[in-house]
């Protein structure tokens, strides 16, 4: 896939896809998982990225490609976070050539009949289509309302702080153009957790990169934990609130700050 000149619109339709899924002990759920996304999207390669599961996870993970086909495990020696092994597994799929990289949890979550409509919107122009549980259409049934106000409030704090519009930051059910994470140099973020996806969403908005939203059903997970802990989301509030200073506040004043410096007669006095 190719950028338009003087735009960040894309032309000629993907041609591979590569789906994403970052694992911690997910034996429970990977075998399911893998048998819908091939039902899903027949034509696509699946990367397992597993963090040296305990529960054989990876194991059970290659059974299932040597039934299914097209599916990878990319084993990794420890768990190292999920912001990395989105990265690693970005970097596989970008040196194979891929043209579209999709990342999902592996949990259930995330149905993966909602891919095609991703990759649709993708065909359409979009830098990243995000999987949103916040736009019309979309839902979390069963969660509690405390974890709901915790998630609505959260993505609203990161839409006041960074201007960036997108509904649903935190999903992590979305689909990139491997040209634009080329562009907002993706391997180079910071994010642990599930701040790299607010960071990366962030990177292909400031780039100017078009985000389409498509409505989705969260499903909570029914077999196994969640990954997400106090820790996680402390990080994900310190790295928002930090982008937002670093990007609304401080750069602008330091380019005010220039810009008067360069119009300003010899010898006027300056603040430093």
């Amino acid at each position: 896939m190719r950028l338009t000149r003087g735009r960040n619109r894309y032309i000629a339709p993907f041609v591979r896809t590569l789906v994403v899924t970052p694992t911690y002990e997910e034996a429970q759920n990977i075998e399911e998982f893998l048998q819908r996304v091939r039902a899903a999207v027949p034509e696509a390669d699946v990367l397992v990225v597993d963090d040296n599961s305990p529960d054989a996870t990876a194991d059970l993970a290659e059974k299932a490609a040597a039934e299914l086909g097209g599916i990878e495990v990319l084993r990794r020696p420890r768990k190292i976070g999920l912001g990395d092994a989105y990265r690693a597994g970005f970097s596989v799929g970008l040196a194979r050539g891929y043209d579209v990289l999709v990342q999902m949890d592996a949990d259930l979550s995330h149905d993966p009949a909602a891919i095609p409509a991703l990759l649709a919107q993708v065909e359409r122009g979009a830098a990243v289509a995000i999987g949103s549980r916040y736009v019309p259409g979309g839902s979390v049934p069963h969660w509690p309302w405390f974890r709901r106000a915790l998630s609505k409030w959260g993505n609203r704090y990161t839409t006041l702080v960074l201007g960036l519009p997108v509904s649903d930051a935190t999903s992590g059910f979305r689909a990139y153009v491997a040209e634009a994470l080329v562009q907002v140099d993706y391997a180079n973020t910071r994010s642990k957790g599930y701040g790299f996806q607010i960071e990366l969403a962030y990177r292909v908005w400031r780039w100017g990169g078009r985000i389409a939203q498509v409505p989705i059903v969260f499903t909570d997970r029914v077999r196994g934990h969640s990954k997400m802990t106090l820790a996680v989301a402390f990080e994900e509030l310190v790295l928002v609130t930090w982008w937002g200073l670093r990007d609304r506040v401080l750069r602008p004043a330091a380019r005010a700050v220039r810009t008067r410096r360069r119009r300003a007669p010899r010898g006027t006095p300056l603040p430093r």
